[in-house]
């Protein structure tokens, strides 16, 4: 069986958890986590970042800094994971969907600003497989707007748009080290904080609502409840699983690279005669090999293949079921003008294996089974 997904393992991980139990100091905030946080500021010139305890949990701590009011709006795309909207709505905002592009897969951002409405306070992208939106006119309309930038930037840990960051571009940015992601603790995330005035509040959200951290930093006598929060620091153990694969970050970044190109390679003959598209990575962005999907002619033609694949013992899924026509999505958000591509192009997505250590042989036998599903 070739998996769709294996969590990436570079050795260490074990050592270093075990480090964590011998010190003991296994919740939050102890040497592990202090690294992680200082490496991912420095690797990527972020002002704050703050390990939390998932993708989830870093979203909603930048709606809660954010202060929504009862009926501000936050536009997004309904192409995503039901996170990005769910953390808007805990942060006391209501999402307001927009349509996406159909190359990238990211929001359009030239439909933004036709959603803007005197509620709008926010507006969050989603970096999807990795490669940035276009964020110069995303940031070009929040400036004219006034509006908070969130970057859901899960899927996008050393990706970068003009030579920046993802999650350095906004006023917040969220990462995910869910086992599925390129680097993993199991459960976990990070927040990346870009204007140092939200240092002191973030602390406070991550520590129940107190303020604790101030306490161990020897900067108050005593700690207290001062604020709304919850508890959002992830444990040592977790961190240093984390801490063995950002040492090998770059290792991990390039070998996922190096499948996602071998894939782009072999099936451009393929897109190139329609019987399938395959991903656009448009010049400013730098991807990190988080994905590699392709895109069939339909739904019908998508369920026969997935089918196909499994056949071959090939796992492979497709993705998002637009929030829009979810339950939760019509109770509590809005879609903002038509619905071109969101819909139609979810339903033609499938994704293939891509994972740290994907072997050669398997990579082959992937590549060879797509092609003889079209005849190739």
């Amino acid at each position: 069986m070739v998996a769709f997904n294996v969590p990436p393992f570079v050795g260490d991980e074990l050592e270093y958890v075990e480090q964590a139990v011998k010190s003991h100091k296994i919740s939050g905030d102890g040497t592990f986590t202090k690294k992680c946080n200082a490496w991912l500021e420095n690797k990527f010139s972020a002002q704050k970042v703050l390990l939390t305890t998932s993708g989830t949990s870093a979203l909603d701590m930048a709606m809660l800094l954010c202060k929504f009011k009862a009926g501000d709006e936050v536009i997004l795309p309904s192409y995503t994971f039901s996170s990005t909207a769910t953390s808007i709505i805990v942060g006391g905002g209501v999402p307001v969907f927009v349509d996406i592009r159909p190359d990238t897969m990211n929001i359009d951002e030239q439909k933004i600003e036709a959603a803007i409405t005197e509620r709008t306070k926010a507006i969050a992208v989603v970096h999807y497989a990795g490669v940035a939106c276009e964020m110069d006119a995303i940031i070009a309309i929040a400036k004219r707007h006034k509006l908070k930038i969130i970057e859901d930037a899960a899927q996008a840990v050393m990706s970068t748009y003009k030579g920046k960051a993802c999650g350095t571009i906004g006023d917040f940015g969220c990462y995910s080290f869910h086992e599925t992601k390129n680097y993993s603790m199991g459960e976990g995330g990070a927040l990346v904080i870009n204007d140092p005035d939200y240092n002191e509040r973030a602390e406070i959200l991550r520590e129940k609502g107190t303020n604790r951290s101030k306490f161990f930093r020897g900067q108050i006598d005593k700690y207290t409840w001062v604020d709304v929060g919850d508890s959002y620091l992830p444990s040592e153990l977790n961190a240093a699983y984390l801490w063995a694969q950002l040492q090998q970050a770059d290792k991990i970044n390039d070998n996922r690279l190096a499948t996602w190109q071998k894939y782009y390679d072999a099936f451009k003959p393929l897109a190139k005669e329609n019987f399938i598209e395959i991903p656009v990575v448009p010049p400013e962005c730098k991807h990190n090999g988080h994905m590699f999907w392709i895109k069939l002619k339909n739904l019908e033609e998508r369920t026969k293949f997935i089918a196909y694949m499994r056949e071959k013992n090939i796992g492979c899924v497709f993705h998002y079921v637009p929030l829009h026509s979810a339950p939760a999505g019509k109770k509590y958000c809005r879609f903002q003008g038509d619905d071109t591509y969101t819909t139609s192009e979810s339903e033609r997505l499938v994704r293939l294996p891509l994972h740290y250590g994907l072997t050669q042989k398997d990579l082959e036998y992937v590549i060879d089974t797509v092609k003889k599903f079209f005849g190739w």
